[in-house]
């Protein structure tokens, strides 16, 4: 368990230095990152827990079940993996929506508010 751990944990922060590389090229790829950061991030931390889930939107329903409703994070990181996810959609499947460079810049801030929760909630994650 803590191998994937430690793969979930590197592939956040891999996928996070990615999206901050394509901000100003790439917008959708860029939110594609951020997002992923954000999904591999919690992926990490719900695995310390003993809990994996199948779907994206488990992860989802895991964040604000258990950290936002909890009272553990606080709403606006649930709002920013919702944005996140959304955004997403967008980047990878959006058709003639794109995802402009600002707004690409606010989905790496918001990954890494995210990240840097996930860290503050298990800081064993950090090196």
């Amino acid at each position: 368990m803590r191998d994937f751990v430690a793969i979930q944990w590197q592939r956040a922060c891999r996928t996070l230095a990615s999206a901050k590389q394509l901000v100003d090229s790439d917008g959708d790829s860029a939110a594609s990152r951020a997002y992923f950061a954000a999904f591999h991030g919690l992926t990490a931390l719900f695995a310390l827990r003993g809990q994996s889930f199948s779907k994206h939107s488990a992860v989802r329903a895991a964040l604000h079940r258990e950290l936002v409703h909890s009272g553990q994070w606080s709403s606006e990181l649930g709002n920013a993996f919702d944005f996140l996810m959304d955004l997403r959609e967008t980047g990878d499947y959006g058709g003639l929506t794109q995802v402009s460079s600002d707004t690409a810049k606010m989905a790496v801030t918001k990954a890494e508010d995210i990240l840097d929760a996930v860290k503050q909630t298990c800081p064993e994650l950090a090196p």
